[in-house]
């Protein structure tokens, strides 16, 4: 008769067994960002472009009706799904208010100085009653490599969503896809240039910013980006936390709290 296995410390002491602790970073969909592009944990890629706006209000009524048709229009003429998002955040003057305040040590002129006392009190008023608060309009193209079987009903969307897998996208044809999806944004680009609206591909520095903006909104705040080339470089360690960028690659995905 062979000897049972001794049961463990935990199982002796009543306490359960303690589970390896997930990042946040797990759970996101995003794989890397790339040229531009972010690539996602399905193999799918997705490319933003930053929207001008139009003040709606101003346009006489023909005007008006010419932009609504026009946008109609936009919309009709799409052969993929694309997704508008609205980014709203407060604005942080602090940076602003300290370069005022150092100008200010530097003028001559007693009159202006005053006034640029009375302006530096009247921002910091300002901020304590009121939330300035600035608004961006970003469209996400969409892309998916032929070899990526897309899901289309709820109980794929909610499997893949469950699921932890490496990008199925083969990189060695990351260029070619890069490629058709440029042509999809300057589509959508040349479809809201109808409308007098620019559009603006993010950068990978500006993708970054934007996610790690989106998922870290009061540390975005406080806490500011280096640029991408210091975070792509081979000499840059970070020992504790999650991992900001492999030098193999031009960027990972952002630091999460």
């Amino acid at each position: 008769m062979t000897n049972p296995t001794p049961p463990s410390a935990s199982w002796r002491s009543g306490q359960k067994p303690k589970k390896k602790k997930e990042t946040t970073q797990a759970h996101l969909p995003i794989a890397e960002i790339r040229n531009g592009v972010v690539v996602l944990k399905d193999g799918s890629l997705r490319l933003v472009l930053l929207v001008s706006t139009i003040n709606f209000d101003l346009k006489n009524e023909d005007e008006q009706n010419a932009l609504i048709y026009g946008y109609q229009n936009f919309i009709n003429s799409l052969t993929f799904p694309v997704q508008i998002v609205m980014q709203s955040r407060r604005i942080d003057l602090s940076s602003y208010l300290t370069k005022l305040r150092a100008q200010l040590t530097q003028i001559q002129n007693p009159l202006l100085q005053i006034q640029t006392e009375d302006y530096i009190s009247f921002i910091e008023r300002l901020i304590k009653v009121a939330n300035i608060m600035n608004k961006k309009f970003f469209i996400v193209v969409p892309y998916f490599p032929p070899a990526l079987k897309q899901a289309t009903s709820f109980w794929d969307k909610f499997k893949s969503a469950l699921t932890e897998s490496e990008p199925v996208v083969d990189m060695t044809h990351f260029e070619e896809y890069r490629k058709e999806l440029l042509q999809r944004a300057q589509g959508v680009a040349s479809g809201l240039g109808a409308l007098s609206l620019r559009a603006v591909q993010l950068t990978t520095q500006e993708l970054i910013e934007l996610l790690y903006q989106s998922y870290n909104p009061e540390l975005a705040m406080r806490e500011k980006l280096v640029p991408i080339e210091q975070l792509a470089s081979a000499i840059t360690q970070q020992k504790e936390g999650p991992q900001w960028a492999n030098p193999k690659s031009e960027a990972r995905n952002p630091k999460q709290k």
